[in-house]
């Protein structure tokens, strides 16, 4: 059985734009794992008339209702009163979760002045699942009511989604007996209308599995979804899907179920053996805090240089003075040499540099906001890229350092390097 959820967002500070709505992102991300989908999300204040507007609308349209927010011990806390009241439930007091209050109060705030207002997180509608909050006080829950699974969950996104992995997910797993897998395909080099183009035909034959593609800067991921009644079932109804996009989408899928493009470069460079190091200007030393972001990239990342100004670049790296003057500084020349001098400083097999203008105006050369060079320097060769990538000063650093990535994650799966499309 598929089963569809909403999700309602109950703070009036939601709605004043006080905080962003990031529960309902979040739990949005973690139903489509288990393949439950979302149709809409509500926000609605603290006013249990409203609420009960809204759930009205809601439960016509989606058989599982998924609260957050107005769970705690103050007199706008209203969910759990409003919810009860909608299906006919009462309130009971559960000992077991008081006490863990108390606990709470006792063991993690190193407080015993816990007021008696905090006891109305302890009252839940009776024949309730009980999700207990290990980060907070108030305890979620979850009972079924005319048909309808109704599911309250604590606002605070650092108690909510917690409890909505822990508690939540396995709850509705037990919906259905099917098993739902999925693998996430990344890619980086082509634009989110080029992939839906070369695929749609492919997007709109499939029922199952299911194809859908999600765009992040610079990158698309395409999440491949199979619902099956055990996972080898599961991987066997995938496995053609993954070929042939695959075969559409070419060189430029940089991954299959990997955590980022640096990730990937760092397991290419632990498992050939070759070490890099990276020069930058206009990307101020992004590709080295991505790579060392990641564990254990010591052993192949050797360092980086930040030579902002042009004097830098000739002083740290070595590159020629009358090449900044003939060729200025956002060039090819540039970028090739910086890339040759700081494999050269680190001693390091691969280096890479990068020079552009990154905004929001140009430099006295004239050259147009959003190019860059990017250069990778081998033992052998030398590879170079000219980008235009717009106006936006963070789109370019990090578009900018993403390619740098990308043509190391080329040249070492031995594609064509320069390129960057299949």
């Amino acid at each position: 059985m598929t089963h569809t959820a909403e999700i309602i967002s109950v703070g009036t500070e939601l709605l004043l734009g006080n905080i962003a709505n990031t529960d309902a992102r979040d739990i949005s991300q973690m139903l489509s794992e288990i393949g439950i989908n979302v149709y809409f999300h509500t926000v609605v204040g603290d006013n249990p008339e409203r609420l009960k507007a809204a759930v009205a609308v809601a439960r016509s349209r989606a058989d599982i209702l998924i609260t957050t927010g107005g769970l705690g011990p103050t007199c706008d806390d209203l969910t759990k009163q409003t919810l009860a009241e909608v299906f006919g439930k009462k309130l009971i007091f559960d000992e077991k979760e008081a006490q863990e209050i108390r606990d709470y109060f006792a063991n993690r705030l190193h407080s015993h002045r816990m007021t008696d207002n905090n006891y109305r997180q302890a009252m839940l509608p009776e024949g309730c699942t009980v999700f207990h909050n290990d980060c907070g006080t108030a305890p979620g829950c979850a009972f079924e009511a005319e048909g309808v699974h109704v599911l309250m969950l604590p606002g605070p996104p650092g108690e909510c989604v917690p409890m909505f992995r822990s508690c939540a997910m396995p709850y509705l797993r037990r919906l259905s007996d099917l098993e739902l897998r999925s693998h996430n395909i990344h890619i980086f080099g082509l634009g989110e209308s080029y992939v839906e183009d070369k695929l749609r035909e492919l997007m709109v034959r499939l029922e199952n599995p299911t194809l859908a593609p999600y765009a992040k800067q610079g990158e698309v991921r395409l999440r491949v979804t199979a619902r099956a009644r055990t996972d080898e079932e599961a991987e066997r109804l995938m496995a053609p899907v993954i070929a042939e996009i695959r075969e559409k989408i070419g060189t430029c899928i940089y991954g299959i179920d990997t955590d980022s493009l640096e990730n990937t470069v760092l397991m290419l460079l632990k498992e050939k053996h070759v070490t890099l190091a990276a020069a930058e200007s206009c990307t101020g030393g992004l590709v080295s805090k991505r790579m060392t972001d990641l564990p254990g990239a010591s052993q192949v990342y050797l360092g980086g240089a930040v030579t902002y100004a042009p004097e830098s670049k000739t002083a740290v790296l070595g590159v020629p003075a009358d090449i900044i003057e003939h060729d200025g500084v956002v060039s090819s020349s540039v970028a090739e040499a910086m890339a040759q001098g700081v494999r050269t400083r680190f001693e390091s097999d691969l280096g890479i540099g990068i020079t552009g203008i990154a905004g929001p105006s140009s430099d006295e050369s004239g050259t147009p906001v959003g190019t860059v060079f990017v250069s990778l320097a081998t033992h052998r060769a030398v590879y170079t890229r000219k980008l235009h990538l717009g106006h936006d000063r963070d789109r370019v650093r990090v578009t900018a350092s993403s390619h740098a990535l990308d043509m190391v994650r080329r040249y070492l799966t031995g594609a064509d390097v320069e390129s960057w499309e299949s």
